[in-house]
């Protein structure tokens, strides 16, 4: 793997533009559940059949229980060093954009600016009924209410069979096809439609690289397929990136 990690750190150069995909599996390293495997349930359901409109419909004291569950558990973990290195690269990189499936506001607190939350927040509520939508960190209710209008409110994240929010998915796909690096980080290459970005950035020319724990489904497709702990390969990789902005920018320049 260390011949394909330095090849990778040589390919993020800052001239070039990037897009990284982040799943759960970069979120799991600062102990968020992926909500599979051992983690796959919650009291018994599947997270997926509570992340359903019918089913917050249906029970929607039982969707907010589990949903302020894991803002109380998302509240207690940091980011992590994989984080904290797409930080970083956002800063040394012009051409740069994140692109997360992730709810947990981790890369938020880690400081990545240029981000598109594909999902919609953990910590957005919204009104089910009016337009009132706001960003609350606080202790809600078991059903809070908008203060709008008093009706209940919903947490401002996407639900299976729910579309993405106006505009995200076109801003994605438009600068995924315009990468000249594509990384997928902590992804499980299933969940569509993030899951046909590598093959959107590799028809349109870019260099696609893969950092996961272990081999997913997408791994053969991929240039690059660096296995290991993002926490630990994304920081060695930015390292090399930071030291040659820091060299460009301090060299020759006369300024």
């Amino acid at each position: 793997m260390r011949a394909d990690l330095e090849m990778v750190k040589a390919l993020l150069d800052g001239s070039r533009r990037v897009v990284v995909l982040t799943g759960a599996g970069i979120s799991a390293e600062s102990g968020v559940p992926t909500f599979r495997g051992r983690d796959g349930l919650w009291r018994n359901h599947r997270p997926e059949d509570l992340a359903r409109p019918d089913a917050f419909e249906a029970h929607p004291d039982l969707v907010w229980e589990f949903y302020n569950w894991r803002r109380r558990l998302v509240a207690g973990c940091e980011p992590n060093p994989a984080h904290r290195a797409l930080a970083e690269l956002e800063r040394v990189l012009p051409n740069f954009l994140l692109i997360t499936q992730n709810v947990d506001g981790l890369h938020v607190r880690a400081g990545s600016r240029k981000l598109v939350q594909m999902h919609g927040s953990l910590w957005q509520v919204k009104c089910t009924v009016c337009t009132h939508a706001r960003e609350d960190f606080g202790e809600l209710p078991a059903l809070p209410e908008c203060p709008v209008c008093g009706h209940l409110l919903r947490p401002g994240v996407v639900w299976f069979g729910e579309p993405l929010v106006p505009g995200v998915l076109r801003i994605a796909i438009d600068r995924v096809s315009k990468a000249d690096v594509f990384l997928a980080v902590g992804t499980s290459g299933l969940v569509q439609p993030a899951a046909s970005f590598h093959q959107l950035a590799k028809d349109h020319g870019a260099v696609t690289v893969e950092v996961n724990l272990e081999p997913t489904p997408v791994s053969g497709f991929m240039d690059f397929a660096l296995h290991g702990p993002a926490g630990e390969i994304l920081p060695e990789l930015i390292a090399g990136i930071a030291d040659t902005a820091s060299a460009r920018s301090t060299g020759g320049g006369g300024r």
